[in-house]
């Protein structure tokens, strides 16, 4: 059996994910995808040599599912990052609670559901034990940003996730961490990044002078996945936003 690397991406075929597959597999990891679009994970999976499931991500035991399709299919896991999220823009007085418990069940439940399956796997992994399980916070979990009620929450609530999992499974080598970006040019981010203009009024409010790009976060993302690089590092959100949430622009 090899011994590359195993990588569940869940929502592995999204403006993240899609990358981040191709950055992995070019690495020599044997990469797992899940997502809704049967057609796109087709496709990405004929481009990375990866094995692709479809799946609705907010599904209790859905991303379970996915997990044990990998350990089946390649013995074991040795990380996991859920990439599946939304961005809500709207204050709280102009949101409906059901659009707000969709900004929960994607963003927060899909993390607390790979968090479970993760563990679960990972826990019996063979040498070496343990794996990685890495996470999408955002920067609107530390930084108070108008209109961002819903997933600022959210992400907080990965936050917290994040250092209460690291906590409860450091003992068996499991590391938790989480990547908190500021704007990224994704399909995710839409009208956000549909115009010059609109691109330039965000990238004003970024120290480093520009939005971010998918590699800025496939980059922290691989980094956190891998053993040999940050195998002492668990219970962190990773800032990769451009100094937005520390630093102001001169």
């Amino acid at each position: 059996m090899s011994d590359a690397p195993v990588y569940v991406l869940v929502g592995g075929t999204g403006g993240i994910g899609a990358p981040l597959a191709r950055r992995l597999a070019a690495d020599g990891a044997r990469v797992v995808l899940g997502g809704r679009d049967a057609d796109k994970l087709s496709a990405l999976a004929g481009e990375t040599g990866a094995k692709a499931f479809t799946l609705d991500a907010t599904e209790p035991d859905a991303i379970g599912g996915l997990v044990g399709a990998a350990v089946e299919a390649h013995g074991r896991v040795d990380g996991i990052a859920n990439l599946v999220g939304s961005i809500t823009l709207k204050p709280a007085h102009a949101l409906s609670p059901e659009a707000f418990d969709e900004t929960l069940r994607l963003n927060l439940h899909t993390a607390f559901y790979a968090v479970r399956a993760a563990a679960t796997a990972m826990r019996k992994n063979a040498d070496p034990a343990g794996g990685a399980v890495v996470l999408m916070s955002s920067v609107a979990a530390r930084l108070g940003l108008a209109n961002h009620e819903a997933v600022a929450a959210a992400k907080a609530g990965v936050d917290g996730l994040v250092r209460a999992a690291a906590a409860t499974y450091a003992p068996q080598g499991i590391r938790v961490n989480s990547v908190a970006p500021g704007l990224v040019r994704t399909p995710l981010a839409g009208r956000l990044v549909a115009s010059e203009q609109a691109v330039e009024a965000s990238a004003a409010m970024h120290p480093l002078g520009r939005i971010g790009e998918p590699e800025d976060l496939t980059d922290a993302l691989a980094f956190l996945l891998d053993r040999e690089r940050s195998g002492w590092v668990t219970g962190q959100t990773l800032s990769v936003d451009g100094g937005f949430s520390t630093v102001r622009p001169r």
